[in-house]
């Protein structure tokens, strides 16, 4: 993803921040929270987080982190987000919590730790002029990981030809299995959503 790309998702933020407020799931690119939660319901499904790390690509606000801590207290988070106004609402919000880190940095060309797990929530929808943009990421996340990695992705968007891109759940699932063959897909939890969980 090239530096115009990336201007481009500042770009739109800012402007759903302007339009919506800061802190809020539509400054984000969320139309309610109910969409956001239903994507955190199916990565959190992904295995048991409790004394693991887990590595938040594309974190936000940071809210997958008092989604997930819910449920596995014991985890330990790290979170990454190239908006830095993000992170300080993530800071707030989650900063207090044990084992909790937010990082800025750019997700798509920085060198990225190694976690357990590794969970993408929206951050992969965004136009790339790079060719073969999607599959190079999934390879780069899937390298990241020790145990799993889980992303979702759109099949379906309202305005096609802007900054959000839709992908051929077939061909996704295609590469998928050269990196693995256990990989595990769902797309019944929301409409125009797909999300695929890679296991080592």
């Amino acid at each position: 993803m090239n530096l115009i790309d990336r201007a481009g998702i500042k770009r739109y933020h800012e402007l759903h921040v302007q339009e919506h407020g800061e802190g809020t799931v539509r400054a984000l690119g969320w139309r309610h929270s109910e969409d956001q939660l239903a994507r955190f319901a199916m990565l959190a499904q992904i295995g048991d987080m409790n004394d693991h790390s887990v590595l938040d690509i594309g974190c936000g606000h940071g809210d997958l982190r008092g989604y997930l801590g819910n449920l596995y207290p014991r985890l330990s988070y790290a979170g990454i987000d190239q908006i830095d106004s993000f992170l300080e609402i993530a800071t707030n919000r989650y900063g207090h919590l044990p084992e909790t880190k937010f990082y800025l940095g750019d997700c798509y060309t920085a060198e990225l730790p190694q976690a357990d797990y590794v969970l993408v929530c929206g951050s992969l929808n965004y136009h790339s002029g790079e060719t073969d943009f999607i599959y190079k990421m999934i390879s780069k996340l899937f390298n990241t990981c020790q145990v799993a990695l889980g992303f979702n992705l759109l099949s379906k968007v309202d305005a096609p030809g802007g900054i959000l891109v839709t992908y051929d759940p077939d061909a996704i699932l295609q590469h998928c299995s050269t990196l693995t063959d256990k990989v595990v897909f769902q797309d019944d939890y929301f409409e125009g959503d797909f999300m695929v969980w890679m296991y080592r």
